[in-house]
């Protein structure tokens, strides 16, 4: 807690204590204490927090605006897929207290923590009547995010990078060997370069911020990253095992597919919505925690099980035992193949490559068809989806066309990127 006190009074985020004005609502405080791990689960270190207590804010009082750009997942593995067919280096340096950096874009008052010092002169009133001015941004308030996003920009655009309206949460500066990027998420920074041009982009870094080097990428939003020989493999094993656990399918048997063959037969499809002669899941069986857990998954590392998960998902509202059923399926076939993941080769030549299809009527109870596509990037997928199409499709053709119209727009996206 002290060494968090010291962070904060190094950063000049307090002002002095005041009498609080009129008409002003001073936010709360709360100590939060933060567990950190490693790529393998484990506690590298304890922290506190002292946090403002936000929800408290008024908008368009004390806050405008509170969007901050953040490498997303498709982002990230697009970044990999580069930095190995380019042959390049990762490296993740760590921002210490990098919300503490952005200046406030309105005055925010926030109520005396206890074991503050109140000044003698203003000691005579009870301390509820006193307020602290905060003199830069605090972790809870709601626009600190933002506010630390826009000190960082501002600073990397000063130095040369550029980034576009398409993908703002990623920085690039050529160099005369080619470029660097800089990749933020949050107070993470990965730098994707040459040794070279990773050295001097932490040189940069550290002249303005107090970084924390982190060394080669091996652990990013949440997702481990092992590097090997041939190439990269990224990967959620860890993640899986404890999943299974979780809902007690460690010891269940395997199966090799992660759903059953639907029947020709709409009647007897296992994937038909509940009936009125079925009864509907109680809340002891945690249907919408197991989706909400395995669209993690396969969002992040597992496009195998993209479509029966996405199938699942369409009953969460009034899930019978056949849907519960379904879930325990894909389970069984997780566990055979825990450390499936995405590998990415070294000196791939194959560059943007998008796949789309699209299943005519899939969904024969709603009429509706089903879009499916994949990028890949140096020969490994970075980005797909599998998804029911929101309009009618009229013909086989018409949801060709649907479904290659939302996979052009994801490859806009894609080739934008850099």
């Amino acid at each position: 807690m002290q060494a968090e006190l010291d962070s904060l009074n190094k950063r000049k985020v307090f002002g002095p204590i005041v009498i609080t004005p009129k008409a002003i609502k001073p936010v709360g405080y709360k100590w939060v204490f933060v567990r950190k791990r490693n790529e393998n689960n484990e506690v590298i270190r304890c922290k506190a927090r002292l946090v403002a207590q936000g929800f408290s804010q008024r908008p368009g009082i004390d806050y405008d605006e509170t969007y901050s750009h953040v490498m997303d997942a498709i982002t990230f593995r697009y970044l990999i897929s580069l930095a190995v067919s380019k042959n390049l280096e990762m490296h993740l340096m760590d921002v210490v207290t990098a919300y503490l950096y952005g200046s406030l874009d309105s005055d925010i008052y926030m109520k005396v923590p206890e074991g503050f010092k109140i000044p003698d002169a203003l000691s005579s009133k009870p301390i509820e009547m006193y307020s602290i001015k905060l003199q830069r941004s605090l972790y809870g308030l709601k626009q600190s995010g933002r506010m630390w996003y826009n000190r960082l920009s501002e600073y990397l655009i000063s130095q040369g990078y550029t980034n576009n309206l398409i993908c703002p949460c990623v920085f690039i500066r050529k160099t005369t060997s080619g470029y660097v990027i800089i990749a933020v998420y949050v107070d993470d920074l990965n730098i994707i370069g040459t040794h070279k041009e990773i050295h001097e982009a932490i040189v940069l870094l550290k002249k303005e911020f107090e970084m924390k080097d982190l060394g080669k990428t091996k652990y990013c939003l949440g997702l481990p990253i092992e590097h090997l020989n041939n190439g990269i493999l990224v990967h959620q094993s860890t993640y899986t095992e404890k999943l299974l656990k979780r809902f007690n399918m460690d010891k269940a048997n395997l199966l090799s597919t992660p759903m059953v063959v639907r029947s020709l037969n709409v009647e007897n499809d296992p994937f038909r919505p509940c009936e009125d002669n079925e009864e509907v899941l109680g809340p002891e069986i945690p249907y919408l925690s197991a989706i909400g857990a395995l669209m993690y998954l396969t969002n992040c590392t597992r496009p195998d099980i993209s479509f029966a998960v996405n199938l699942l998902a369409r009953f969460s509202s009034a899930p019978p035992k056949r849907h519960w059923n379904g879930i325990k399926h894909i389970f069984r076939y997780l566990r055979g193949i825990i450390d499936l993941g995405l590998f990415y080769p070294n000196n791939s030549k194959e560059g943007l490559v998008g796949y789309a299809d699209a299943g005519y009527l899939s969904d024969p109870h709603k009429a509706k068809s089903q879009t499916g596509y994949v990028f890949i990037n140096g020969g490994t997928a970075i980005s797909w989806r599998s998804q029911k199409q929101t309009l009618v499709a009229t013909s086989s053709n018409h949801a060709e066309v649907i479904a290659l119209h939302e996979a052009s727009r994801e490859c806009v996206w894609l080739r934008s990127m850099l």
